[in-house]
């Protein structure tokens, strides 16, 4: 990058203020750079903003939504969650966290609301400048074109509803009703009806169960079955802090097979897929699996009967591929998943990479004579995408300002191609889901490159109490904080009382402590603590590696687990 276009860049546009949105605004600051954020609607959130009436084009969610991510695990980086909110939020409690992070970085100022962007042009001089000529229309139909240095796109991928009608022969001539998730609001006219959900991703999951509470009889029909789990993990905690530590990372990168096997039968353990109809042909990590407390219960009291693909549909009827037919259906739903289309960009833009948008570390385009367009918060993982969309944000707006450069454009396409090719060895179904990464390594992959990516053993040797949370805990955000640019004095502090934010909800009422309990588990666990590095060793055996790895996280719940001071006990 030449040192005049490192003196340009000053004026950002921001598409959109939803979560990805909001972080990208406050990266910009973070950066000296001024960000103006277009919001099609009159308030913030994007997707997590319930609309009784949706406007096309934008995200949507249904009334019944609970984030399938903990408090812990979708927080920004220097912003923890208050410790009185439920560690798995209700749609409108996450809006309450996502206006605070507004209000406490002053970000409401830096938004122009019912302002869409209806066209983002490359200026003439581009190949020198990099600047885009941005047109936006208000509400009230004014329109008006301003010039920024730099572009970032947070508008998502659930706005463009996937509806695959033809192959479903038939769906044109049903006599009921048939309507996309993207539609479904709650339950309410459901009553005494008998519904059809075609999809078994986590709103079909959610929908059937929703729908099976006043519906006569729901039926979810799947081609290929999915994994369930719930949002509750190991003694009552947060599924998603127990088995997503580096070590834990680490044991499935080294032993993918066992991993999976043992993951499988843990979950087979809780409710055998088989028998419930619900085993997919693929492993467990190849697919992002439906995360649903409820469908379990639903399924074995009758209210949800499980079904394969549709064969066809005959005037009230629904035929499916196994020869069964339920008649007199009312009700169709169809949780088939999001297009993705960028309708203000140039049309030759964003290029396809097989069925993958070629975007360079998912977020920058390669062929750019300046690399001053990004794309932020397009991607899905097993994991929380706020993260994510931070650490793209954070890089971006240290690539616009000429901190950190791009590799060549050819470099780019290759580094594309590649990771295109580990992607569709790696995750089943990649057709349907494009945009799947791997949290852990996608998150250090770009820390590594902003040089936050935390010092295990530095850690480790300096701060053991810290380095082995790091290690052994979750990988919660604030380990992106501990060094290099944006380091925050807080990191440090937010790891030690992340435990302290799980349990404060559950204080509602302060259950006496068994007699059983004593003290002495206290010193069992600081001395499991301060051992921890002399534990890996046992991976070196054969029984202690299988004691491992048939409990993956209990390691990690033994010595980091709340205390029982924390719960209230003492």
């Amino acid at each position: 990058l030449t040192k005049d276009f490192i003196i340009m860049v000053r004026t950002v546009a921001v598409i959109g203020a939803g979560p990805s949105g909001l972080t990208s605004i406050k990266s910009c600051l973070d950066e000296g750079l001024e960000p103006t954020c277009f919001e099609s609607s009159e308030d913030i959130g994007g997707l997590w903003r319930f609309k009784e009436h949706p406007d096309p084009g934008r995200a949507n969610i249904y009334q019944s939504v609970i984030i399938n991510s903990s408090k812990e695990m979708m927080s920004y980086s220097d912003f923890p969650p208050p410790a009185h909110l439920p560690n798995n939020m209700h749609h409108s409690q996450l809006l309450i966290y996502l206006r605070l992070y507004a209000e406490t970085f002053d970000l409401f100022k830096h938004i122009v609301f019912q302002t869409t962007v209806v066209s983002v042009r490359q200026r003439p001089d581009f190949p020198v400048s990099g600047q885009w000529e941005v047109e936006t229309e208000r509400t009230e139909g004014q329109r008006e074109s301003q010039v920024f240095d730099a572009v970032m796109v947070c508008t998502g991928h659930f706005t463009q509803p996937h509806l695959p009608l033809k192959d479903f022969p038939g769906i044109e001539e049903f006599e009921g009703r048939y309507l996309h998730s993207w539609e479904y609001r709650s339950a309410e006219g459901l009553q005494g009806k008998r519904v059809v959900v075609v999809g078994i991703g986590n709103s079909g999951g959610d929908i059937a169960v929703d729908a099976s509470r006043v519906a006569e009889q729901v039926y979810l029909s799947t081609r290929k079955g999915a994994w369930v789990v719930s949002r509750v993990g190991a003694g009552g905690l947060p599924g998603d802090l127990v088995g997503t530590s580096r070590l834990d990372k680490l044991l499935q990168k080294l032993f993918p097979s066992w991993i999976t096997w043992m993951m499988e039968k843990n979950l087979n353990q809780s409710f055998d897929h088989r028998l419930y109809g619900l085993q997919p042909k693929h492993g467990f990590f190849a697919q992002i699996p439906v995360v649903n407390d409820d469908l379990p219960g639903r399924i074995i009291s009758g209210r949800v009967l499980i079904k394969p693909n549709i064969r066809e549909i005959r005037g009230s009827s629904v035929a499916f591929e196994d020869g069964s037919v339920v008649d007199k259906v009312d009700v169709v739903v169809f949780a088939t998943g999001y297009n993705y289309d960028f309708p203000f960009l140039p049309s030759g833009l964003l290029a396809n990479s097989s069925h993958r948008l070629s975007l360079y570390r998912n977020v920058f385009p390669p062929g750019l004579a300046r690399p001053s367009l990004a794309v932020v918060g397009f991607v899905c993982n097993l994991g929380a995408i706020n993260p994510l969309a931070e650490m793209q944000a954070r890089w971006a707006t240290r690539v616009f300002k000429g901190l950190l450069t791009l590799p060549s454009e050819e470099a780019m396409l290759q580094d594309i191609k590649r990771d295109t090719s580990t992607l569709q060895n790696r995750f089943a179904c990649l057709e349907r889901h494009p945009l799947q990464v791997d949290h852990i390594p996608y998150l250090d992959s770009m820390a590594e490159e902003l040089g936050v990516r935390p010092n295990l053993l530095g850690l480790l040797l300096r701060e053991p109490g810290v380095g082995l949370r790091v290690l052994l805990g979750p990988c919660t955000p604030y380990q992106y904080r501990l060094r290099g640019p944006g380091q925050w004095d807080g990191a440090r502090q937010a790891i030690l009382t992340q435990w302290e934010r799980v349990a404060q909800p559950f204080r509602t009422r302060m259950a006496a402590q068994p007699e059983s309990r004593t003290r002495a588990s206290c010193s069992l666990r600081l001395t499991l603590t301060l051992s921890g590095a002399v534990l890996l060793l046992t991976l070196y055996t054969r029984h202690s590696l299988s004691s491992l790895l048939s409990h993956p996280t209990g390691l990690l719940y033994k010595l980091y687990s709340p205390s029982e001071t924390m719960w209230g006990w003492k």
